[in-house]
């Protein structure tokens, strides 16, 4: 039993909702080379062949429960038992398999989160049929739809979905080629001929449907998922249906209460990442749980439609990022009621996708005490894409947001010393076999014994007891030497700042490579910043914020308190400039679900790096006192 977990001794009389999670016990094999093998004491239990399994389970055990939910364009909420989704599942998968659809020819899913869109995925894969969610950005973001041309150049589909066919008409102009298939389930391009969804939904199915069932194995592909591709084209990461199913009892074994009531969820996370396609979907279909799609995004002016959803539903696990944790917190402090509602049923808060700032993962903590009285476990993980995404799961609560546990059931981790620190490697049955269509990618990505080579560093919160769990340590290709040779850890670095420089920025970029010492491009938050400053004329431009008495005078003063508190040059931070130009997704700054790529930015705006080590500084440099 896992629901105490080692708590403050102020916090130690406040009780922890009661909640089944395993404790993740370690298995530790230490080589004479420094090399550390980590398994779990947990075994790993039996797992279908196929994720539609259990669809057909649930849809037998119980077939009116609500599957999945959405609001409808009247904001009511339009449901789908789970024998609905599996007669859809059904009916879909018999149409595609009429249009010759595979893996080489797959289905490809251009729009965002929807029941339409999970319906017709399940069908894909209920067929054996290979299916591709791509992020919507890359149609109505970028301007040059370039990632999306690599992605079509990669998979060559047989079949493209948009639920909305207006705002993707000009991508599909620009990039589908016209001899392939576009279904939509509302507003039909103008430019080329469409299938409506609900013709493809009126398809009878036939034993033809069963038959191509019968065949879905471990090894069939079940989708492609796309990396960011902040480096170059984006790489196609094969999930095979093993992946998904070991997944999944992984989790079952671990959050153990999933086994004891089905969960329910709202959440907003996109299905083109592997942590809402894979992780919170499967976490739902698998237990046999009731997902509601939440509209709403972990940002102002769209956070609102997560509220008003969160006044109806009082989810059993909640997933977020750090900044949807963020933008909920002010609401969750102004209205009493919808705390209540939010942690009436709440077991399990959880966090992924970026670091969590220490504030925040205290005041969630905090509030959860004050509303019910109970101490909710804040708990978190790692993976990647190619993981499936579970790997390592903190599964007690910690007083460190960076804990990210231990490995789970099935998990093997090896930490091979590199750079001074631990490179965390992966091996089990939730590991991607490879990249589609790039066998050089794929050869590079596994080592010598065929473990995925994650690219984290990990250490020890406590090298004495390993069952303390493994800090998050940063990304190995993001760390760099300074003149002196000492290297520069960006990962742990880049968090205390940011911690630091609360609410001003909303991501930091550190320069110093070959240099003395460290320096930082501040990637501000600008309705942040216009809100603590209200006495800014609204009318200037952002430079001319940024560059106000006002804002540099406040970034000069933490600035020159986190030097002053700095022990070394590796971790000290002497001059900081803020960018007027926000990164850019088409030109690999940033990826289309905002995290920064540190070094494409540092190679695109080598001029303003230049311009941080100039002597006199520009003035656009904010320097600390002192220096």
């Amino acid at each position: 039993m896992s629901n105490a977990a080692r708590p403050k001794d102020s916090a130690a009389e406040i009780p922890v909702r009661k909640v089944r999670l395993s404790r993740l016990e370690p298995v530790i094999e230490k080589r004479a080379d420094g090399t550390i093998y980590i398994t779990c004491q947990d075994k790993l239990g039996s797992y279908p062949e196929k994720i539609t399994e259990r669809l057909e389970y649930w849809a037998k055990e119980a077939p009116g429960r609500v599957f999945m939910a959405e609001r409808d364009e009247h904001g009511e909420w339009r449901k789908v038992t789970y024998a609905e989704a599996l007669a859809l599942a059904k009916s879909y998968g018999e149409a595609l398999l009429s249009r010759n659809l595979s893996a080489e020819r797959p289905l490809v899913i251009l729009s965002g989160n929807s029941v339409d869109h999970q319906m017709l995925a399940l069908g894909a894969m209920y067929a054996g049929i290979a299916y591709a969610p791509v992020s919507p950005a890359y149609s109505l973001i970028s301007t040059d739809f370039g990632k999306l041309r690599d992605i079509f150049k990669l998979l060559t589909p047989g079949l493209v979905f948009v639920a909305d066919g207006a705002p993707f008409e000009k991508a599909i102009e620009t990039v589908v080629p016209a001899d392939v298939e576009i279904v939509v389930a509302k507003n039909p391009l103008k430019s080329r001929k469409a299938t409506l969804l609900s013709d493809l939904a009126k398809t009878k199915p036939t034993s033809v449907i069963e038959q191509a069932n019968a065949k879905v194995n471990g090894d069939t592909i079940a989708k492609f998922l796309f990396t960011s591709g902040s480096t170059g084209v984006p790489k196609g990461v094969i999930n095979t249906q093993r992946m998904l199913c070991s997944n999944q009892v992984m989790l079952r074994g671990s959050l153990q209460y999933f086994q004891d009531e089905p969960p329910v969820v709202l959440d907003w996370a996109p299905w083109h990442h592997t942590a809402g396609g894979n992780h919170d979907v499967g976490l739902v279909l698998y237990n046999g749980g009731t997902f509601y799609i939440d509209e709403g995004k972990p940002a102002p002016g769209a956070i609102e439609a997560t509220v008003r959803n969160l006044r109806e539903v009082a989810p059993t696990w909640y997933f977020t990022v750090p900044k949807g944790y963020e933008a909920l917190i002010p609401f969750l402090r102004a209205d009493r009621a919808l705390r209540e509602n939010f942690f009436s049923n709440l077991k399990v808060l959880w966090f992924a996708g970026a670091a969590l700032s220490q504030p925040v993962f205290d005041a969630m903590k905090e509030m959860a005490v004050e509303t019910c009285g109970e101490r909710i476990p804040f708990l978190t993980g790692l993976g990647s894409t190619e993981t499936a995404p579970f790997a390592l799961g903190r599964m007690w609560d910690s007083d460190y947001s960076t804990n990210m546990g231990l490995p789970g059931p099935g998990i093997e981790l090896k930490l091979v010393p590199a750079q001074g620190k631990l490179e965390a490697r992966l091996r089990g049955p939730n590991i991607t076999p490879g990249y589609w269509r790039q066998p050089e990618l794929t050869a590079k990505a596994f080592d010598e014994e065929g473990f995925y080579k994650l690219g984290d560093a990990l250490k020890f919160e406590n090298p004495n007891d390993p069952r303390k769990g493994l800090l998050f340590d940063g990304r190995l290709t993001e760390d760099f030497k300074l003149s002196t040779g000492t290297w520069v850890s960006v990962g742990p670095l880049r968090t205390q700042i940011m911690n630091r420089f609360q609410p001003y920025m909303r991501d930091v970029v550190l320069a110093g490579e070959n240099e003395n010492e460290v320096t930082a491009l501040g990637i501000p938050d600008m309705p942040a910043i216009r809100a603590l400053h209200p006495e800014l004329d609204k009318k200037l431009s952002d430079a001319e914020v940024l560059s106000s008495d006002a804002v540099r005078a406040k970034v000069k003063e933490r600035l020159t308190s986190f030097m002053r508190e700095s022990t070394g040059s590796s971790n000290r931070l002497t001059r900081v400039l803020l960018m007027d130009e926000p990164p850019s997704m088409d030109a690999g700054e940033m990826t289309d679900k905002g995290s920064i790529n540190q070094r494409a930015v540092l190679a695109r705006r080598a001029n303003l790096v230049k311009e941080l080590y100039a002597n006199p500084p520009s003035s656009r440099v904010v320097v600390a006192e002192g220096k």
